[in-house]
């Protein structure tokens, strides 16, 4: 929902049916068939058929009505738009013009009775909307269900009088009315309260620069990128500017995009401290399912789960109510409201997120296919979202993840077996006979990967998999068939596992350019895979994007700059800023131990004692708090083996921590310590980047090696890859994920202008060109040091 100047509210026709007109249960036992339209709006299907349609057809056809409403005493209009699928022009015939809606499902269209009742819906709207701006004393609708293996297609005809639509229209509308009045008013007390909002801190040096550049890259619709050490206040700097353009209609909603809880945190207390000098601001964090579900492991549905059964009918009121009486929505009243309408907590945050000014959530709700929030990013329409993006540098690597997909032969063999199993257990004739269907299509998938994998030693380039993905497509067509008549069969979770992981395979090889490779090999544990991996998502990010008016990318380590830009969607006209550090220099100490090696071919007893002797007299120097960060558990294993019994209060970090585990390792680095606590870390986990240990909480740093990933088949292939491209491909397969986690990790030293700390690098590369190209230059001066050298530069530092 959008608000435009002159209190007019805006509206897609889509949202708005979906949202009034929805009833009925969760149910997951289906596949995401609730929604049956299996491929995203103006797919490969939906270009196809509007093509062969003749000069009578118009596509895409642009459609919006604006409705005067007048309710208790509020007076507004409300716009409804959207594009028709087509336009069908029958002069000759009654009725003369026909809405066409166009679906493209997997299941077989014999099981298709009638048309779902929102695509129903969307139909009758665009007809409504033509008949009125194009008078029609009659008009159709069509909707269109095309079988996205075969092509087949099922046609469903209605015809209705204006008179008749009319009415229809009007109470969608009435309906719709007591969210619209409650939006207008909320809208004007939020800017009010906006416009009265002062930046709640003293300026630091370079702050205000920062916070007029975010302001400007908004007005103008363009994307910055940040590149801004610790302690210039990022979080506040690119939030306050953003509700500024909020409340001046520039913005209708922020989404504030992270990688980690730590950061969502440190996003919510921002919000929380803006609302205590006078904001008034709806903002909701989207928390994972798994974490606000009542039952020990997700299953949505009415078998399951109490709340499932009829969830779609109750939880309009539960958003009212929780709208109409809080702000700083926390997870905990998400809890609260959905046990009091006994509805669904994360579909119900999801609902309400509709209708927050601000969206606290991962990546993934905003550019990962399988799971972002369509509500806000389905279709090519353009809106006014800002997109807050922190810790950016995450997001080359998530992003890569998120539009790659793979499939392991033994899930074909293991679905197979078990159907196979099901079909000589069969009590019925519907059972065996749906199950045969389905095993021959698990076999022909499953005898194509038997190819592939004989053609394979290790890691194979595979050019065209067109067979593979037919045989792809007519198996999703048996799994819809057999998900919907079986939704309760033995092994379900591990058929819709399979189910989900093909439909995304199909989705992205939809979306394959020359920015993809496919591949097959083995993973660790000799199973054969083929994916598609995404090398360069910026395209995918792009699209993303593009349905937002702009976008800040911010973080302490965006460097190099043109890299990210680059990989992330940036445009020639987009910018970069670089913020200098508010800290005084003299209060770090940055050195590098030029006799050491972390090398594969160094790695021995004799390195790893002298990496102990370095951290052993870093930490000795002055009593305090250190971490320690090292490129591998092995590694550190290693090196902690040497240290035990030598090194006073040694702490290691385990893999795979629990929450509790994670915080109470942290709370071991106090104020004013008694002993020193030196903590044994991995560069890259959970305690290298996003903790904020101020004051004399951390003292000091030791980073060993230089972060480099270890050489495996994947990474090679981007090295091959880019270097192609543009002779870079070690630096962009390697270098650059390396030198990032070195730069987390030294940042987390000086936190505050009083922090005082000392850094150490551990590894001779660090003194090269392509290393020392990429330090920061708030790091500068920094001191070579060999083991003697190290000690009388800590006491002067210390001393001083």
């Amino acid at each position: 929902m959008v608000k435009d100047k002159g209190d007019t509210i805006k509206i897609s026709v889509r949202n708005l049916v979906e949202f009034i007109l929805r009833s009925g249960d969760l149910d997951n036992r289906t596949g995401g068939r609730r929604d049956v339209d299996a491929m995203q709006e103006g797919s490969r299907i939906h270009r196809k058929i509007q093509k062969q349609m003749g000069s009578g057809y118009s596509a895409e056809f642009p459609l919006s009505i604006t409705v005067p409403v007048l309710r208790k005493d509020t007076a507004f209009e409300l716009c409804v738009e959207g594009r028709a699928d087509g336009i069908i022009s029958l002069p000759d015939e009654e009725p003369a013009i026909v809405i066409d809606e166009i679906k493209g499902v997997y299941m077989e269209l014999s099981h298709l009775d009638a048309p779902v009742a929102v695509h129903r819906a969307q139909a009758m709207c665009y007809a409504y909307i033509y008949a009125k701006l194009y008078p029609q004393e009659e008009i159709g609708i069509r909707m269109t269900y095309c079988n996205l293996e075969t092509e087949d297609l099922k046609y469903f005809n209605e015809t209705f009088s204006l008179m008749e639509l009319e009415a229809w229209f009007l109470r969608l509308i009435d309906e719709y009315g007591k969210w619209a009045v409650w939006q207008i008013r909320w809208f004007l007390y939020r800017n009010n309260s906006i416009k009265a909002l002062d930046f709640p801190y003293p300026y630091r040096s370079g702050q205000k620069e920062l916070v007029t550049d975010v302001y400007k890259t908004i007005l103008r619709d363009k994307r910055l990128f940040i590149e801004a050490p610790t302690g210039v206040g990022k979080t506040i700097s690119t939030i306050y500017p953003a509700i500024k353009a909020m409340g001046e209609g520039l913005v209708s909603k922020i989404f504030y995009l992270t990688a980690k809880t730590i950061t969502r945190t440190v996003a919510e207390e921002t919000y929380q401290h803006l609302i205590q000098k006078g904001l008034h601001i709806k903002s909701v964090t989207i928390t994972a399912k798994e974490k606000v579900c009542i039952l020990d492991k997700p299953d949505c549905n009415p078998a399951a789960c109490a709340r499932a059964k009829g969830h779609f009918d109750r939880v309009n009121a539960a958003v009212f109510d929780l709208l109409n009486k809080e702000n700083d929505i926390s997870r905990d009243l998400i809890l609260e409201y959905a046990r009091k309408h006994n509805v669904c907590p994360f579909e119900m945050c999801l609902d309400v997120a509709d209708w927050a000014d601000n969206i606290i959530c991962d990546y993934n709700y905003a550019f990962d296919p399988n799971v972002y929030l369509r509500r806000f990013f389905l279709g090519e329409k353009k809106n006014d979202y800002v997109f807050l993006i922190d810790e950016a540098h995450n997001l080359v690597e998530r992003a890569r993840e998120m539009y790659s997909a793979v499939l392991y032969k033994n899930q074909f063999l293991t679905i197979k077996k078990l159907i196979k199993s099901q079909n000589s257990a069969a009590g019925s004739k519907q059972l065996f006979y749906s199950g045969n269907k389905l095993e021959k299509r698990l076999e022909a998938c499953n005898s194509d990967l038997l190819k592939l994998k004989r053609d394979c030693d290790s890691c194979s380039l595979i050019e065209d998999i067109t067979g593979f993905v037919l045989h792809l497509m007519r198996l999703m067509t048996e799994f819809e068939e057999y998900l919907t008549d079986f939704r309760d069969s033995e092994g379900k979770e591990d058929i819709l596992g399979l189910y989900m992981d093909i439909r995304h395979f199909l989705n992205i090889y939809e979306i394959y350019s020359d920015k993809y490779i496919t591949y097959t090999d083995f993973n660790e544990q000799g199973e054969f895979r083929i994916k598609l991996l995404c090398m360069d998502p910026s395209d995918n990010l792009n699209s993303c994007l593009d349905k937002g008016k702009s976008a800040v990318f911010f973080s302490a380590t965006l460097l190099p700059i043109r890299y990210y830009k680059e990989q992330l969607g940036g445009r020639e006209e987009d910018y970069a800023v670089y913020v200098p550090s508010p800290f005084d220099k003299d209060n770090r100490i940055l050195m590098i131990g030029h006799d050491v090696s972390t090398k594969y071919t160094r790695r021995n007893n004799k390195e790893y004692n002298k990496i102990f002797e370095y951290i052993n007299a870093f930490t000795g120097a002055q009593k305090g708090n250190y971490l320690v960060f090292f490129p591998s558990y092995q590694m550190l294993n290693q090196v902690a083996e040497i240290a035990a019994g030598k090194l006073k209060g040694l702490i290691i970090q385990k893999n795979n921590m629990t929450e509790t585990e994670k915080e109470a390792f942290l709370q071991d680095f106090t104020i004013e310590p008694n002993i020193s606590r030196i903590g044994f870390c991995v560069m890259g986990g959970v305690f290298s980047e996003g903790i904020d240990l101020k004051n004399d909480r951390l003292i000091g740093a030791v980073i060993v090696g230089t972060g480099l990933p270890m050489i495996c088949s994947e990474r090679e292939l981007f090295r091959g890859y880019y270097d192609n491209r543009n002779k870079r491909g070690f630096d962009y397969a390697y270098l650059y994920q390396g030198m990032n986690k070195v730069l987390q990790s030294a940042g987390r030293v000086i936190r505050t202008m009083d922090d005082r700390g000392a850094i150490l690098l551990l590894d001779e590369r660090f003194m090269q060109s392509q290393y020392t190209n990429l330090f920061p230059r708030e790091w500068y001066p920094i001191i070579n040091v060999n083991l003697n050298t190290m000690q009388a530069e800590l006491r002067s530092f210390w001393n001083h």
